[in-house]
């Protein structure tokens, strides 16, 4: 591999937009293994690689230890064996992000059924004049129901 092919640590982060504490922090935790000379640290191929897969992976809602493990299959199982690890990865977090979705949509259903309350009360207290303090006559911010 030529030097060319290498990047150093500014740019690594710069490409991923990434901070450097993440960087380090990824390379601690042997998701990256970075050529060092000295104090430098240079990215080839297969370290830009890796970053794409993992910044995918954390997108995808995939833990680090999930990633890293993941990672680990490749390079002592070849590939087969990574793309079945990878199959279940994906099926359990799709029931994750499904499970969240559902509580997002209840959450979201819930808050437009609260706002359209709120409106119908305001809609009210403009009819009849009621609560024109902006605190209404009971104090809490609604207007008394009778």
């Amino acid at each position: 591999m030529s030097d060319s092919e290498y990047i150093g640590f500014k740019e690594m982060c710069a490409r991923f937009d990434v901070t450097p504490r993440t960087l380090r922090y990824y390379e601690y935790i042997e998701l990256l293994s970075p050529r060092k000379e000295g104090r430098s640290r240079f990215y080839g191929p297969r370290e830009i690689a890796r970053m794409k897969l993992i910044l995918r992976g954390r997108r995808f809602g995939f833990s680090l230890e999930d990633i890293r493990q993941w990672l680990l299959i490749y390079g002592e199982k070849g590939t087969q064996e990574q793309y079945r690890v990878w199959i279940e990865l994906a099926d359990r977090q799709l029931e994750v992000l499904r499970q969240q979705r559902d509580e997002l949509e209840a959450s979201m259903t819930e808050l437009l059924a609260l706002r359209n309350d709120t409106v119908a009360i305001l809609d009210g207290m403009g009819q009849d004049g009621a609560g024109q303090n902006g605190a209404g006559q009971n104090g809490a911010g609604t207007a008394k129901r009778g």
